[in-house]
């Protein structure tokens, strides 16, 4: 009988997960499917995002980070997590100790290590959420609308995601990111939204 407990909760946990965790790849990156491979020139990077109709979105990793694989193995493959994502973003990986060339928006190129230092990247995951356009002479960090600095729970990546996207960042005079976040946390609870 005992044993059957343990094979049914076994059963029962495998089905509670999220469906698929990114893999690791040569880097020891974690992959997903809506990750871009791209040149890693910003301004390109933009400008597909928005010939896309998304957003541009970068995400420092590194190697063994273990915030890093809680984001991929708990937030990031929920269903509702991956499709928003694949639907609304461009996301760009940059690896915190990398030696791929990455071209910033103020045209200076450095490899992703010195980049992350130049943009005082210090923890990952770290999420920087782009706008449509940046000034001439901007840096990333300078440009962002916003950035993630760490590990969060569903809810609240979820919520950053959509704050960004349907930019309410523009006017935060009555609804900035906390506010809307705790609204968002009310309404889940009251059952009013997913």
């Amino acid at each position: 009988m005992m044993r059957l407990r343990a094979i049914a909760l076994a059963v029962f946990a495998a089905f509670a997960l999220p469906v698929a965790a990114a893999e690791l790849g040569d880097d020891g990156l974690h992959k997903t499917d809506w990750m871009r491979d791209t040149f890693k020139d910003l301004s390109e990077d933009l400008a597909e995002a928005n010939a896309e109709g998304k957003r541009l979105m970068l995400i420092f990793e590194q190697r063994g980070c273990i915030y890093c694989t809680k984001m991929h193995k708990e937030v990031f493959p929920r269903d509702e997590i991956a499709d928003y994502i694949r639907e609304n973003y461009f996301v760009v990986q940059l690896n915190l100790h990398g030696s791929t060339e990455v071209v910033d928006f103020d045209g200076e190129a450095l490899e992703e290590r010195q980049m992350a230092r130049k943009w005082n990247v210090m923890f990952t995951p770290t999420i920087m959420f782009l706008p449509e356009e940046v000034e001439e002479g901007m840096t990333a960090p300078q440009a962002a609308v916003a950035v993630m600095p760490g590990a969060f729970a569903a809810g609240t990546t979820l919520d950053l995601l959509t704050w960004v996207n349907e930019k309410r960042y523009l006017d935060q005079s009555e609804e900035d990111f906390q506010r809307y976040h705790a609204r968002r946390i009310t309404e889940r609870n009251d059952g009013k939204t997913d």
